[in-house]
């Protein structure tokens, strides 16, 4: 057999792990780690919000989005992650409008959007108002037209006659696979990171990291944090190598797939609570789990949350406010998106109010206010209740310096009453929404209409 290049040996070899792994927290044992990673401290309580430029406004610009920046914080969001904001490849691109995920240019701004000062104009209008920006990073691949392949076509991945090769598994034809074993190139990423923190970007969600190394990322931040402290996301789950020094997040896709298999009866509601169990015992309280119902991939290419979770949503919502982990939200969800957004066209967001708006703003706002919510070891730590209704009740509590959080939620379309045993957290609380005092005894009863909801403050 013909010996392959050195760089696609490791991809292929590593496309192989990903694909035998690819549910690992799911069906086989992650060992239990320890992560020194020190977050931001205006992470501790903070909500995610993901921003599609291109599809957020009609004209599809930094200008125009940051009219709507009032708007999001009365919302209550913190963070803005920006999808790629970069220079889209035309050579291989996908029609009409190409991939984000294409990157012509990893210092320049796409300019469809604007340019790098209107950009640099939205970062200052955004601090002004105390959010705080991460964008998306693209380090597995580049366009096939980014200046790099050119300059340095040692920096990339060839194949036996010494072409460059798409990432393999993947129908992305519209980029080119990096090698991370050059050491240039490394030093190449880390100047362009440091770049964008220099304009004002606080942080990076870091696109398909699987095969960069660990050890570039803990480089990375430890030179980043001598600008500013920055926030740092992995789009990665069973990997925890990433968390150790590296990053302060990564995403809970399993989580992600139960409650859309949970809504649909494809798994049972005792699978929720072994989950978080099993979480427990392998993520540190420290590290934070991204928990979400939608993003763009999932919107794009699995669907709208109405169609993969109908009225589950809110149940759900409330476990994704309330239980541990640091919620997302995408753009639109706010505004009952019902629809698939395009990924290669222009698509653009209807805004309107819905009865889900003041719902997300209710539970942000709960969030904030009750330090048991807050985020990683910031929060407390998630204890399960007992019920006589485990298939199909979830109940938990989560405590922290004397504020404590009582969750019950009906993951089914019946009515359902029952009788908790509320030994470790008996006293007198108030119903976060309705504003209702209510003391929580041991002949304490409850009735939750369907996909119903109970949470009460202390």
């Amino acid at each position: 057999m013909e010996k392959l290049p050195i760089g696609l040996l490791t991809i292929l070899i590593a496309f192989a792990l990903i694909i035998a792994g690819c549910s690992l927290f799911g069906k086989k044992e992650i060992k239990p780690f320890v992560s020194d990673v020190i977050h931001p401290e205006w992470t501790k309580n903070a909500v995610l919000y993901e921003v599609n430029i291109r599809q957020f406004t009609p004209e599809g610009t930094f200008n125009a989005f940051a009219e709507h920046l009032p708007r999001l914080k009365d919302l209550g969001v913190d963070i803005l992650w920006f999808m790629p904001i970069s220079p889209i490849g035309v050579k291989n691109r996908k029609p009409l409008l190409g991939s984000y995920y294409s990157v012509k240019d990893y210092k320049d701004v796409n300019p469809e959007f604007g340019n790098l000062e209107d950009f640099r104009s939205l970062v200052a209008k955004a601090h002004d108002l105390g959010f705080h920006v991460i964008i998306d990073w693209v380090p597995n691949h580049s366009a096939w037209d980014n200046q790099l392949a050119t300059d340095h076509p040692d920096w990339y991945s060839k194949d036996s006659i010494g072409n460059f090769i798409p990432p393999i598994g993947f129908d992305w034809t519209d980029v080119i696979q990096f090698d991370w074993s050059n050491k240039d190139l490394q030093d190449y990423m880390i100047g362009a990171l440091k770049f964008w923190v220099e304009l004002g970007v606080d942080g990076f969600r870091v696109d398909h990291p699987h095969i960069t190394p660990y050890e570039f990322w803990e480089r990375a931040r430890t030179e980043l944090n001598t600008l500013k402290p920055v926030l740092m996301i992995a789009e990665n789950e069973d990997q925890t190598d990433f968390l150790k020094k590296g990053f302060d997040m990564n995403y809970s896709w399993v989580l992600h797939h139960m409650m859309n298999n949970v809504a649909r009866k494809k798994e049972s509601v005792k699978a929720v609570t072994r989950y978080f169990n099993k979480e427990k015992s392998v993520f540190p309280q420290n590290v934070y789990r991204m928990v979400f119902l939608d993003n763009h991939d999932e919107n794009s290419w699995n669907g709208t949350i109405n169609s993969r979770m109908g009225e589950a949503q809110v149940p759900f919502a409330v476990l994704v406010f309330t239980a541990q982990g640091f919620p997302l939200l995408y753009n639109g969800q706010e505004a009952c998106l019902d629809k698939s957004l395009k990924f290669f066209v222009k698509d653009t967001i209807k805004w309107d109010t819905c009865r889900m708006t003041s719902f997300y703003k209710d539970l942000i706002k709960m969030k904030k206010e009750n330090k048991a919510l807050w985020n990683g070891d910031f929060g407390g730590p998630m204890s399960d209740i007992k019920t006589n209704k485990k298939n199909k009740i979830i109940a938990y509590y989560r405590e922290k310096d004397g504020n404590r959080v009582v969750v019950f939620l009906n993951l089914t379309k019946k009515s359902v009453t029952f009788k908790p045993d509320i030994n470790a957290v008996e006293g007198d609380y108030k119903d976060y929404f309705t504003g209702q005092k209510t003391g929580l005894t041991k002949n304490f009863r409850v009735t939750i209409d369907p996909w119903g909801y109970k949470v009460f403050v202390k």
